[in-house]
């Protein structure tokens, strides 16, 4: 198959990659080689997901003092 290089790039048909959800792409010499990688569950990518209500509307200005200095 050939793909021609526009501005953006190049479109690699999506038949290609059935069941990947991210690759890595990196230039050896004179070659572009495009791998599947595995996911990892990393943690940080959780924050957030289940946030806690403590009824303030200032948190994120203060959180300092509401992690610290309040007993």
């Amino acid at each position: 198959m050939k793909a021609a290089v526009k501005d953006n790039g190049v479109l690699i048909p999506k038949r290609f990659l059935k069941g990947v959800k991210e690759v890595e792409i990196r230039k050896e010499r004179n070659l572009i080689v495009i791998t599947p990688t595995t996911l990892v569950d990393d943690p940080v990518f959780k924050l957030g997901k289940h946030p806690v209500r403590i009824g303030v509307a200032d948190g994120s200005l203060r959180h300092d003092d509401y992690l610290y200095l309040n007993p």
